[in-house]
């Protein structure tokens, strides 16, 4: 019996009055036989209550997985139960796929069909298939539209890096192109709605359906430079907020049920391979964040006497990392996590101040990471956060290239932007380890061969209004070994 008939036989009775996903689909986490598929139910998807319209009763979806897009060549299919406890989220993990292969899937439920996704696995253990990876960060739906990740998705890439601030708590503020539902995000009724009105915009949804994503978030997926158990601002019952936060953060991204929150705390930090040929690392530096320091004093004196307790990784992440980069025999060694790495003399004169939101804040903490990444061939380091697109190198102490650095700007945080900033231009004579900067709005597309890896710096002109054409801003490749850019 075909799915078209074995969904009408079990649904007569129960039919959705109208379509249940407007969120979109997705997939992520690609292992060589398995991948996690995702979608969520829901009709009405700015209900106030962020249970998108859907009744308070468990829901069965079914899913199919086939090797054509035109679903004639079935290779899974089954049924999995949405509930209202997980807001009728749902996470497929997927089993016994065969490695390096391209699957399309779908859903259905209560008479509705929903779009068809493109996703991959990994390839085999020892392959070394070359890999397009496109990264991306930071998407503020009231500063623009969403083309960037239009432009992504026409990429075609084989894998998506998300690297934290998918969505803003923030409620609505004047002077937007579009505007926030509900106020700021501080119940988890408040973070189920925001993430369908940003699920809803059918460009975030194309690059979700093209291939599968790997995630991490970074401040506002929760509050604004929120770090560990301590808010930016003071606030009565943050670690409340937290809980929300993190639910709803696992409801509404392909993730592993293993990542599933515990109340606060969510293990993020991951490790996948692409075959042979990349191993991603994927950090979270927000949960272990230790932000002691001097007040307000973020200067040279105040570095060498305090900052050597500050930590962005937590031990115990730190000891993961390192022990991941001495074990590691890939071809590439790539580190996916949010604030800027390599150093950044912003100030001039002899006492240069320190971003004490990025590795400069935290020196020990990155020293020993630099120092393991001396024993891999081949480590880089992506980056978001900043809003802005930079390319850099990782030297030690005695200016020796260690790594390279490749941040990507965001899709739609600060507007339109520009190709460069009087601020920035100023000091970069002071950073010859910094090779390029542009303050326009975009994503990093990569091609990963066994060779090199090669980064197109892909730029919009405008996201103040829809339909902007995408250019490559820069180009900049990084051949095997060179631990350098070229």
């Amino acid at each position: 019996m075909g799915l078209s008939a074995l969904s009408l036989v079990g649904w007569t009775h129960r039919s959705i009055a109208s379509d249940p996903f407007t969120l979109g689909v997705a997939s992520g986490e690609p292992s060589p036989d398995s991948v996690v598929l995702w979608t969520r139910l829901a009709p009405d998807p700015l209900a106030d209550d962020g249970l998108g319209g859907m009744p308070a009763r468990a829901v069965d979806v079914e899913w199919e997985v086939a090797a054509d897009e035109g679903f004639t060549r079935i290779a899974q299919r089954g049924t999995v139960t949405a509930t209202p406890e997980s807001a009728h989220s749902i996470h497929v993990e997927l089993a016994g796929l065969n490695p390096g292969a391209e699957y399309f899937y779908r859903f259905r439920t209560g008479g509705h069909i929903s779009p068809a996704g493109r996703t991959r696995t990994a390839p085999a253990p020892t392959a070394l298939t070359p890999l397009t990876m496109c990264f991306a960060s930071c998407s503020n739906y009231e500063q623009g539209w969403f083309t960037a990740y239009r432009r992504l998705a026409e990429e075609q890439p084989d894998l998506v890096v998300h690297l934290g601030d998918y969505q803003y708590e923030y409620g609505p503020r004047d002077g937007g192109v579009r505007t926030h539902a509900g106020p700021e995000t501080v119940t988890l009724a408040g973070y189920r709605q925001r993430y369908a009105q940003y699920r809803t915009d059918p460009d975030l949804q194309a690059a979700h359906a093209v291939a599968p994503w790997l995630v991490v978030f970074d401040d506002h997926e929760l509050d604004n430079n929120w770090a560990d158990e301590i808010p930016e601002e003071p606030q009565p019952g943050f670690l409340e907020r937290r809980v929300a936060a993190m639910q709803a953060y696992y409801e509404n991204m392909p993730l592993w049920q293993f990542v599933r929150p515990r109340g606060i705390d969510m293990q993020l930090y991951r490790r996948l391979d692409w075959g042979a040929l990349a191993t991603f690392h994927l950090l979270d530096t927000r949960q272990y964040r230790d932000d002691q320091a001097c007040g307000d004093e973020y200067r040279s004196d105040c570095l060498e006497r305090f900052f050597p307790w500050r930590t962005l990784t937590g031990p115990e992440q730190e000891r993961w990392l390192l022990d991941g980069l001495r074990q590691s025999r890939a071809r590439w060694d790539i580190l996916g996590q949010q604030v800027f790495f390599a150093s950044q003399d912003l100030v001039a004169g002899p006492a240069h101040g320190v971003n004490p939101d990025a590795w400069d804040g935290y020196v020990a903490n990155r020293d020993r990471i630099v120092a393991g990444m001396r024993g891999v061939r081949n480590p880089v380091v992506l980056t978001g956060d900043v809003h802005a697109h930079w390319a850099a190198e990782i030297r030690d102490a005695q200016s020796a290239p260690v790594a390279t650095e490749l941040v990507t700007t965001s899709i739609t945080s600060g507007g339109d932007g520009s190709d460069s900033r009087p601020d920035v231009d100023a000091v970069l004579p002071e950073n010859p380890h910094i090779r390029y900067f542009s303050n326009r709005r975009g994503y990093v597309r990569t091609r990963i061969t066994p060779g090199e890896l090669r980064a197109d710096f892909r730029t919009v002109p405008f996201v103040t209004r829809p339909g902007a054409p995408v250019q490559t801003g820069a180009t900049f490749t990084i051949p095997d070994g060179a631990r350098a850019l070229t």
